[in-house]
């Protein structure tokens, strides 16, 4: 894998008020309720749906394409997020469905036996990224691969993807890895090496179905199963170790 030429975005180090007790919401930095990377979609989508209004009056053409630009702006949206303030908590870095729940020996990220937690991301799922927990990067490497179907086993090896290393809240190494899948074909990464982010922030986002897996290490405590549905930064994936982790204790570089 090579070390990503990342581009750094301060949309995503955008931290949200508190607004329930408890929780923190993660705001988009901005008013629309979809990811900038997604208007470029939506504006070609939308001029082709005015195009065919103007030169055809075939209702089941102008139909489909009303379809076509309603499900780009769907796919690119990004709602808000109630994010955990427990200290201790992990939380799921994408929409979807787990898919792989296992202890292995990972060479790649971290050199250690860790668990990975792998989710699979549908068309139909939000594919806004977010960090696991408040962190420090250590590394980004991206490897450009191929486009194998994200679920498969051997796309975690063989697919286009894009690792973050990171430092969590009392500088454990944990990795988390963007993997483009069959369709998608574009993985977004603002995070660069050195970057601090809070738990629950938008680091990124891969276009059109894909797959992200979490290396974490052993003595994290798991809290999904095998099938289980998740959402970016709400679901709770793994809490880190009681005795590492208390309320005081942030990831180094974020308390200023």
């Amino acid at each position: 894998m090579t070390r990503q030429k990342t581009r750094l975005s301060d949309d995503a180090l955008s931290a949200g008020p508190e607004d329930v007790v408890g929780h923190r919401m993660s705001h988009r930095p901005y008013m629309l309720p979809v990811a900038k990377e997604g208007l470029p979609f939506i504006g070609i989508a939308a001029a082709i749906m005015l195009v065919v209004f103007m030169i055809t009056d075939i209702w089941w053409i102008d139909l489909f394409f009303i379809l076509v630009t309603v499900f780009v702006i769907y796919f690119f949206r990004d709602p808000d997020r109630e994010i955990t303030d427990d200290p201790s908590a992990i939380v799921s870095p994408a929409d979807g469905k787990v898919i792989k729940i296992r202890r292995v020996t990972d060479d790649r990220f971290l050199n250690a036996e860790v668990m990975k937690i792998s989710i699979f991301m549908s068309v139909f799922n939000v594919h806004v990224n977010r960090v696991p927990a408040a962190s420090r990067v250590v590394d980004v490497m991206y490897n450009p691969g191929k486009f194998l179907v994200a679920s498969l086993d051997k796309a975690s090896l063989l697919n286009e993807q894009n690792g973050v290393i990171a430092e969590g809240p009392t500088g454990q190494k944990y990795a988390f890895n963007q993997i483009a899948g069959l369709i998608a074909r574009r993985i977004v990464c603002y995070a660069g090496v050195g970057m601090s982010f809070d738990k629950g922030e938008r680091f990124g986002l891969i276009r059109f179905g894909s797959r992200v897996d979490v290396y974490l290490p052993l003595d994290c405590k798991i809290q999904v199963r095998y099938g289980q549905k998740v959402q970016a930064g709400a679901s709770i994936l793994a809490f880190w170790p009681e005795s590492d982790v208390t309320e005081e204790e942030v990831a180094p570089g974020l308390d200023g």
